[in-house]
């Protein structure tokens, strides 16, 4: 008897101490809070690292990211589909109803394969370029072979804005290979040693080559100085207020800490 009594009691102390280091019980009433941020495919990947942080501290968060592209993610954010929208362009004029929040800024870099020999172009050599009236590396002082370039689909913010800072009013030739991420670009680049392409600062690493554009290196320091010219901003977009949550993750964003963590990425702060 004695040992079936001393038995239960270990029974028991066990447990209670598998209970007591479960935690405190969440209650059905306990509320999670889910904030969905849709739209621009260059500013995604930044976003869900942002995310990834912040929901490290806050358990009680979901921060729901997709893409889709800036014109849908604002299109989005009109329909109040989601909660905040993601554009790397700028807004049009009947989206201007919508609050904008600068997170920071983001250059546009010009890249060819590495083996390619050119290093540096002019604004109108890209013009050209992209609008077909150039065809042939030798053109341009590289290898007698046809330029293979690699453009973003349309509505795509990254587009826009190569659009409005380089194109200027010159239409992208329909010749052009289409893409419908910045990494898919960087990708066709990476493994086409006669292709050109855009694509986020933030992105560049060895696997392509960023060229000069009118004698400008594209580095953080270029564009803090104004020297560098292709540079847009990247946008948050709300419509209207935004609930607790969703003001509580924009306000880490625009935190030192989430600051710091878009830095480190590359991008340029949106108080520098």
């Amino acid at each position: 008897m004695s040992r079936f009594f001393g038995a239960w009691l270990l029974l028991s102390a066990m447990v209670l101490f598998s209970c007591n280091n479960l935690g405190p019980a969440r209650g059905p009433n306990h509320k999670r809070h889910t904030v969905t941020v849709a739209g621009s495919t260059s500013i995604m990947p930044f976003v869900e690292k942002l995310s990834e942080h912040f929901m490290v501290d806050r358990p009680d968060f979901s921060i729901d990211v997709q893409g889709g592209g800036s014109t849908a993610g604002i299109q989005a954010c009109l329909n109040n589909t989601v909660n905040i929208g993601m554009s790397s362009r700028q807004l049009k004029e009947k989206e201007r109803l919508l609050n904008q929040i600068i997170i920071c800024y983001d250059g546009i870099s010009i890249v060819v394969h590495p083996q390619n020999p050119v290093n540096t172009l002019t604004l109108k050599n890209v013009r050209d370029i992209f609008s077909g009236k150039i065809r042939n590396w030798s053109e341009l002082g590289g290898l007698n072979r046809d330029i293979d370039a690699v453009t973003r689909e349309e509505g795509s913010g990254t587009r826009g804005s190569f659009e409005e800072l380089v194109m200027q009013g010159t239409e992208i030739s329909d010749r052009i290979m289409v893409q419908d991420s910045n990494g898919s670009v960087k990708e066709v680049v990476a493994t086409d040693p006669y292709a050109i392409g855009y694509i986020s600062l933030g992105l560049v690493d060895e696997k392509v080559k960023a060229v000069t554009v009118d004698g400008v290196q594209p580095s953080i320091e270029s564009i803090k100085l104004g020297e560098y010219k292709i540079v847009r901003p990247f946008l948050f977009v709300t419509n209207g207020e935004l609930d607790q949550g969703g003001q509580k993750f924009v306000n880490f964003v625009l935190s030192e800490g989430g600051q710091n963590i878009l830095k480190k990425e590359g991008l340029i702060g949106a108080y520098d």
